[in-house]
């Protein structure tokens, strides 16, 4: 009895993973201009290979069950290489530790198969207990560079099983097979959200980073910082300044940080960005973004107002409700840009869209008006401007918009 179940569960199973790695994903139309989302997440618990999370000795698990399971894929680093997309994902077990893992797709949008083993990471002196949400940044130097949190348990506070310390943890490779550890940023504060900029600055590595005075709560610090350091191998912060403000009643009240490796356009440096505000329900995580100078990646020169993407629909979901979280993007030779974020901590979707639009959507967009006075005063304004554009226009399908 147990021979036979072992083989119809096996080949259910293999079934069921077949349909899901092959599944085409189609975008969900018209979108709101800006990009589309997907009808299906890109990667999901569901995509972990099989030999990760069965032990396939029909001696040893007759009934086929899942000896290590896995409970979420999410928060994924982003890097083309060789025409293919390279996700670095942020896999989670049944016992809440995470690791990373590689996912490549020749789309980027379906059909993402895991490489055949998760990412050893080598460990620095000091041992961490978990690691995630890694950022790739392929540096002018020749190096790719993964910056990712690195948490412990704080030892200033033994007797108290949920506090943690958050640092930035730091590798680097040339082809996504062999990895380099290098010593962690040395920071005073807390850092969880650290991010390389892909170019030299006067001679100096950049860092976009969070800092924080506790593990969850920012405390005094107020937002995205940035901080040149002489050497990513010993990399120590000495000085720091913020270049993205936490401001009250907004989408980054609570907290704000760096998602991925900014992307250089003809504008500016194009930065998506995670702002977090509370509700009822807790935290509320939303995406945004903003575009620094050229000659200054420090200095903001277009910041639209509000969100950019939040959770809709089954995205609300998860582990944790209301939260999408980026860290991962790629521009592709043809101008696309396809920016992979979690939702609900819980699986990984993908929103396309294009240089031209998203820079369209920086400059164009006005910045928020922070009172809801002059909130209103913004959308009356639009309103009008389209109602004497549509009394003066001849065109029928414009006469239709009300």
């Amino acid at each position: 009895m147990a021979s036979s179940l072992f083989r119809k569960r096996l080949e259910q199973v293999l079934t069921e993973y077949e349909k899901l790695i092959t599944r085409p994903n189609v975008p969900i139309e018209p979108g709101n201009g800006i990009y589309y989302r997907f009808r299906y997440p890109v990667i999901t618990r569901d995509h972990i290979p099989i030999s990760w999370r069965y032990d396939c000795d029909e001696n040893d698990n007759p009934f086929f069950m899942e000896r290590l399971g896995v409970n979420s894929t999410f928060n994924s680093g982003a890097i083309e290489l060789d025409g293919r997309v390279h996700l670095v994902v942020r896999v989670e077990g049944v016992d809440r530790k995470s690791f990373f893992a590689i996912a490549e797709s020749e789309s980027g949008i379906d059909n993402f198969r895991f490489r055949e083993r998760p990412i050893v990471i080598p460990e620095t002196d000091n041992p961490a207990t978990n690691v995630y949400d890694m950022r790739l940044t392929a540096h002018e130097d020749g190096w790719i560079y993964g910056l990712f949190c690195v948490e412990r348990k704080d030892m200033t506070k033994p007797d108290d099983p949920t506090a943690a310390r958050a640092d930035c943890g730091i590798v680097r490779t040339k082809d996504l097979n062999t990895w380099e550890r290098l010593p962690d940023l040395v920071s005073g504060p807390q850092q969880r959200n650290v991010v390389l900029h892909p170019e030299f600055v006067n001679g100096k590595y950049a860092l976009y980073t969070r800092p924080a005075d506790e593990f969850i709560d920012t405390g005094t610090q107020s937002g995205i910082g940035w901080a040149l350091v002489d050497s990513m191998e010993n990399a120590v912060i000495t000085e720091e300044k913020i270049i993205d403000r936490r401001m009250y009643h907004t989408i980054k009240e609570v907290k704000n940080g760096e998602g991925p490796t900014p992307i250089k356009t003809p504008v500016g440096w194009l930065h998506i960005a995670h702002g977090v505000r509370s509700h009822a329900g807790g935290l509320r995580y939303v995406l945004y973004l903003f575009i620094t100078a050229l000659d200054d990646p420090s200095r903001v020169i277009y910041s639209p107002g509000g969100h950019f993407l939040s959770a809709l629909g089954d995205e609300r979901l998860g582990d944790i409700n209301s939260i999408v979280f980026c860290n991962g993007a790629v521009k592709r030779e043809n101008g696309e840009v396809l920016i992979y974020y979690g939702a609900g901590d819980t699986r990984l979707y993908v929103a396309k869209s294009s240089v031209d639009q998203l820079v369209d959507y920086c400059i164009n967009t006005p910045p928020d008006a922070l009172r809801s006075h002059d909130c209103v005063k913004q959308r009356i304004a639009l309103i009008e401007k389209n109602r004497k554009l549509i009394a003066e226009s001849s065109d029928e399908l414009l006469k239709r918009i009300v």
